[in-house]
């Protein structure tokens, strides 16, 4: 069964059609949707779910007992020594997610460095992710290193600054870049 990571920015509270009805393709195609507890995109994507009376679900939380779980789907706890509440805390089960799922969907307000740290996550597991940008209403494939470098073309430049900072982007497209060198 195909499994399929969904993340977004916490700043969207509200999905778009496109994305409504990319999550009905791959609700009827019966893949399993694994997605996280937070706020924002989190908790859209699972009322979503629960409107559509879906069980292939399974969410995702760090430490004890997810913050939102509005469908009463299984849970998958991530044990990790980070801090409490801290980023490297919440980030853990995204870095599961990323590493046990064949694909990503994402919505991404062009800001957020956790949506944007997911993608590059993925590109570094060989995974591909399908990016909607909520400010242009429309998707992106995200295959490789280029078209991840596309995508920050999108970002303001200060987003993008803050990004670098938090991320490391330049060592990591570097990086990027040398796996694919070396599998040509």
């Amino acid at each position: 069964m195909h499994k399929v990571f969904i993340s977004g920015s916490i700043s969207i509270d509200n999905l778009d059609a496109k994305v409504i009805e990319r999550i009905g393709n791959i609700v009827e195609s019966n893949y399993q949707v694994l997605i996280g507890d937070a706020g924002g995109v989190d908790s859209a994507i699972q009322k979503h779910l629960l409107s559509r009376q879906t069980n292939n679900v399974v969410v995702y939380c760090a430490g004890e007992e997810p913050r939102n779980n509005l469908g009463n789907w299984i849970v998958e706890r991530i044990s990790t020594f980070a801090k409490p509440g801290s980023r490297a805390f919440f980030t853990s089960k995204d870095l599961k997610m990323a590493e046990v799922c064949d694909y990503g969907l994402m919505i991404w307000d062009t800001k957020s460095t956790g949506t944007l740290a997911n993608i590059l996550e993925l590109l570094k597991q060989s995974k591909y992710s399908l990016v909607f940008i909520n400010k242009k209403k429309t998707f992106k494939a995200i295959k490789n290193v280029e078209d991840f470098q596309n995508l920050l073309e999108i970002m303001s430049e200060s987003s993008l600054k803050k990004a670098e900072e938090k991320l490391k982007l330049n060592i990591e497209i570097d990086r990027l870049k040398f796996v694919q060198s070396e599998m040509f």
